[in-house]
C-alpha cells in the first residue's frame, strides 16, 4: 500500500516528474527500497503518505512472477501448472519439508513478510508516533477491502486477532440468562466449546449437544441433527462452517433459516472456510460470524475479523472494556490497547494476492489437490476417509486413517521417514491424519504423500 507511493514520491522529487498515485490498498514488490541508504528520507515521506491513504502500484510491479500467468487463459485447477508454479514462487517454502498442515496456520507470502518487516521498522523509529498517528489511521482502508471480499458493510466488520477472539467476544457478549439453551456440536473447535462451558458454569445456560456421523453428503441429515434440538428455550445455535478435524462443510444457511423461523440466532465459526470457499458472509444467513485471517488468507499470524449483523451490534458487549459498550458502533470491539499495527497493515498484502488468484479459482484448486491424493490411495487396504470427495461437502482438508495404526504413529512416520508434515487427529469418532495442502503445493509433493501412505499401510 505504501511502498510504490514512497518510491514514486522520491523519484518525482529527484527527477522533477509530476503525477498522481492510485488510491488502493495492496502491495508492491519494491519494499526493499525502505532499506536503501537514503532511509531517513524514505521514512519521512512514508509517514506523510501513510497518514493520507493506503496505496499500491500496477499489477505488473506488484507480482512480477504472476504477470504472464494471469494474462494467459485459465485452463482449470488440474491443467494450469505454470500459473500455480508461479504462485509457489510467492512463498518462501522450506526445501527440506513438505508442509501439509496448512489447516492449522498458513505461511505468509514473501511480499507480506517484507511489508511486515517494513512496518515494524517504521514503528520502531518512534513507536507512539508512527503506530498511533500513522498506521492506526490506515485500518479503515483494510476494513473496506476485507468487507468487499466478505460482501458486507464495512461498518459491520471488526478487526481483531483470530477466530477465538472473534467468537469469544460474541459468546461472552450475548445477553443470556439461566435456562437459555445453546445448540452446538461436539465437533466444534475446543476454544469455542470451552467458552460455552464457561457461560454454562457462570450463568447457568444449558448446552444442548449435537452428534454427527462424518463424513456426510446428506444435507437433510446434517441440518436435522441441529434442528431436532431446537426448543422454545433455544436462544442460539453455534455452527462450524468447515469442521477443522476433517474438512466437512456444513449447511449453515439451511440450519440458519430453520433457526430464524423459531426466533433463534445463529453464530457461524468460519475459521477454516473464509478465503478458502467462494462465498460471501450473507450467503450463510447467520447473525454473527468470526474467522482467522492467518489461515487461508495467509495474513500475518494473529489476525482475524468479526462480523455482526448491523441491528445486533448494540446487543453485544465487547470482550474488552469500552466507554460505550451498548453502542451500535462496530469499532467498540477494537479497544485492544497496544496491538500489532504492522501485522494489520501487512494483511492487505496477503489480501491482494488472494484477490489476484480469485476465490473461485482458489477453491477449485484446493478441492482438486485434496482429491488428487485421496483418489490415488482409496484402494489401499485398511484405509478410511473422514472427508468427502464431493466439492459441496469438502475442499482442501482431507483426513484419513489406516486400520491398525494410530494417527500419531502415521504422522510421525510421515515426518521422520518422508519429511512430510501433517497432523494426527483423535477427536470424538475421528481417528486419522489431517492432510491440508495450500495454493503453493505442487502435485509432485502429493505424489510423495501417496507413495508414503502406500508404504506405511503395507508395512
Amino acid at each position: 500500500m505504501l511502498r510504490a507511493a514512497c518510491f514514486r514520491a522520491r523519484h518525482k522529487q529527484q527527477c522533477g516528474h509530476s503525477g498522481s498515485v492510485p488510491h488502493h490498498f495492496a502491495l508492491n514488490a519494491s519494499i526493499n527500497f525502505a532499506m536503501t541508504t537514503n532511509r531517513r528520507s524514505f521514512i519521512r515521506q512514508a509517514s506523510t503518505l501513510l497518514g493520507a491513504y493506503a496505496l499500491h502500484p500496477s499489477r505488473n510491479e506488484a507480482f512480477p512472477n504472476l504477470t504472464t500467468a494471469l494474462d494467459s487463459q485459465y485452463l482449470g485447477p488440474d491443467e494450469d501448472a505454470e500459473f500455480w508454479r508461479r504462485i509457489r514462487l510467492e512463498y518462501a517454502i522450506s526445501p527440506g519439508l513438505i508442509n501439509l498442515n496448512n489447516g492449522g496456520v498458513s505461511p505468509t507470502p514473501r511480499v507480506t513478510l517484507d511489508a511486515l518487516d517494513h512496518f515494524n521498522r517504521l514503528s520502531s523509529e518512534a513507536p507512539s508516533y508512527y503506530m498511533w498517528r500513522t498506521l492506526d489511521n490506515n485500518r479503515e482502508p483494510l476494513r473496506e477491502n476485507l468487507a468487499q471480499l466478505a460482501g458486507v458493510d464495512p461498518e459491520t466488520l471488526a478487526l481483531n486477532r483470530n477466530a477465538t477472539e472473534s467468537l469469544n467476544t460474541i459468546i461472552f457478549g450475548l445477553h443470556l440468562k439461566a435456562g437459555d439453551e445453546i445448540v452446538l456440536s461436539k465437533y466444534d473447535y475446543p476454544n469455542m466449546i470451552n467458552a460455552w462451558k464457561q457461560r454454562a458454569q457462570r450463568d447457568g445456560v444449558k448446552l444442548v449437544w449435537v452428534d454427527l456421523d462424518l463424513p456426510s453428503e446428506n444435507e437433510e441429515v446434517l441440518a436435522e441433527a441441529y434442528i431436532s434440538k431446537f426448543t422454545d428455550k433455544t436462544r442460539l445455535v453455534h455452527v462450524t462452517h468447515l469442521i477443522n478435524w476433517c474438512g466437512q462443510i456444513m449447511p449453515v444457511a439451511r440450519i440458519a433459516d430453520a433457526a430464524h423461523q423459531r426466533n433463534i440466532e445463529v453464530l457461524a465459526d468460519a475459521a477454516h472456510s473464509f478465503a478458502l470457499l467462494n462465498y460471501k458472509i450473507p450467503d450463510l444467513h447467520c447473525d454473527y460470524f468470526g474467522t482467522s485471517l492467518h489461515k487461508w488468507l495467509c495474513a500475518p499470524y494473529g489476525t482475524g475479523l468479526m462480523w455482526i449483523k448491523k441491528e445486533k451490534i448494540g446487543q453485544i458487549y465487547p470482550l474488552l472494556s469500552n466507554d460505550k459498550p451498548d453502542s451500535d458502533q462496530i469499532r467498540k470491539f477494537e479497544s485492544l490497547g497496544t496491538r500489532s499495527f504492522p501485522t494489520e497493515m501487512a494483511t492487505g498484502y496477503s489480501l491482494d494476492l488472494h484477490n489476484l488468484i480469485g476465490s473461485q479459482r482458489k477453491q477449485k484448486r484446493m478441492h482438486f489437490l485434496k482429491n488428487y491424493w485421496m483418489e490415488q490411495v482409496q484402494e489401499v487396504k485398511g484405509i478410511r476417509f473422514f472427508t468427502s470427495m464431493d466439492p459441496q461437502w469438502g475442499c482442501a482438508i482431507g483426513t484419513f486413517g489406516i486400520e491398525g495404526k494410530k494417527p500419531g504413529e502415521i504422522s510421525e512416520k510421515l515426518l521422520n521417514n518422508y519429511k512430510i508434515h501433517a497432523v494426527g487427529i483423535e477427536w470424538e469418532k475421528i481417528a486419522g491424519v489431517r492432510v491440508t495442502p495450500n495454493v503453493y503445493t505442487q502435485e509432485y509433493e502429493l505424489d510423495k504423500l501417496v507413495k508414503a501412505i502406500k508404504e506405511i499401510a503395507a508395512a
